[in-house]
């Protein structure tokens, strides 16, 4: 008995170091010590919970601690991640949202109840409920002034490339009407307080309008994120007819670079450092009083080292402004420098990072043309 407990754990070992199951199979995740016994597919440990709760579709069972049997072993061996992607993935939208393990738990699951559950993926051509260029529905919306989730009805349309909502069922007219490409949608399920928060961000007259909703169902809500990709490249597709796949992709929902609290001072440097919520997207860097504000409070165009830009740690020598954290940094435009405070030196450390990322990338002509505006406008 001992014997055949050895052998099978030595033939589990084979199959668990193989390339192919060296990262967790929903969200890539390395070294995956977890495994569906049913799908046979290698997963991370917060992979297992959500393949947990959809029991009739895997049992899951521990690598390193549960008991497999030889038929179990020859069952992973004969599927394995890759067999069992080629399945379950075979046929992914392109713009279909693949989360990863940096992403939240609504993402996570439907992704995997997306696959192996309702099994979307697996015949080419399968109409799926956001890939039709149409999406109607209620969202429960904050309110811009009082703060109160409200229901709301919303319309995405690829035909009229807009999203719309409605602040009534009957309204004929809607409250809002943005077009399709100056749209970014990401979740926020800690700042808005709901499991299946999402932000919908777009540009207003060059400002940016936050949007803040959620709905009951995890299904739903990745579903509206999903067809807001949708609509977006096919929007793309006819306005760039030329880009790939891949490079149109790359121009869909993005998440932020980063998020958090840091302290600002004013241009003349002297004033009283103010605590705001700072939201890294890309090139702009924007700050708010409340991180469920609308609008922000002021923005600041971070451009490109070889076009003058660059972040310091620390504040220059002889800052005035009272400030209560004291890790600084400075970030350097070619007009005047912004400085800023942190709580922590793992924050400021953090935001140096970010930063640093965004001013090592070559700026886009497109960049060009926002960097413009914001030297006018200041």
């Amino acid at each position: 008995m001992a014997g055949g407990n050895e052998r099978s754990m030595k033939a589990l070992k084979e199959v668990w170091r193989r390339a192919e199951n060296s990262l967790c199979a929903d969200c890539g995740k390395p070294d995956p010590d977890w495994a569906s016994s049913t799908l046979g597919v290698f997963i991370c440990l917060s992979c297992s919970g959500i393949h947990r709760n959809i029991p009739s579709i895997s049992k899951v069972k521990s690598l390193k601690m549960d008991h497999w049997d030889d038929a179990q072993v020859q069952f992973l061996a004969k599927h394995g991640n890759a067999v069992t992607k080629a399945t379950y993935e075979a046929h992914i939208p392109i713009y279909y949202y693949q989360p990863t393990y940096n992403d939240c738990q609504v993402l996570r699951e439907q992704w995997i109840r997306a696959k192996y559950e309702r099994k979307e993926f697996t015949k080419p051509g399968k109409q799926l409920p956001y890939s039709d260029g149409v999406k109607e529905g209620i969202l429960w919306k904050r309110g811009r002034d009082n703060g109160q989730f409200l229901p709301r009805k919303f319309f995405l349309s690829e035909r009229e490339g807009c999203l719309k909502y409605f602040t009534k069922q009957d309204a004929k007219e809607p409250k809002i009407n943005v077009k399709i490409d100056v749209i970014n949608a990401t979740f926020q399920p800690v700042k808005i307080g709901n499991p299946n928060g999402l932000q919908i961000t777009y540009l207003k007259d060059n400002k940016t309008r936050n949007i803040f909703v959620y709905h009951e169902s995890g299904k739903e809500v990745v579903d509206w994120f999903n067809a807001i990709r949708s609509v977006q490249f096919h929007y793309l597709k006819v306005a760039f007819p030329i880009a790939s796949d891949n490079e149109i992709k790359n121009r869909l929902t993005r998440n932020f670079l980063k998020e958090g609290y840091m302290e600002k001072t004013g241009p003349k440097q002297r004033e009283a450092f103010k605590k705001r919520w700072f939201t890294l997207d890309h090139r702009r860097l924007m700050y708010f009083k409340d991180p469920l504000d609308a609008f922000a409070k002021g923005e600041v165009f971070v451009g490109s080292r070889e076009n003058g830009y660059s972040v310091q740690k620390g504040l220059p020598s002889g800052t005035q402004g009272n400030f209560s954290w004291h890790y600084g940094l400075t970030i350097v435009t070619p007009d005047r420098e912004y400085l800023f405070t942190c709580e922590t030196e793992t924050d400021q450390l953090d935001w140096i990072a970010a930063f640093t990322s965004v001013i090592n990338q070559a700026m886009t002509p497109q960049e060009y043309a926002i960097e413009a505006y914001f030297k006018f406008k200041s």
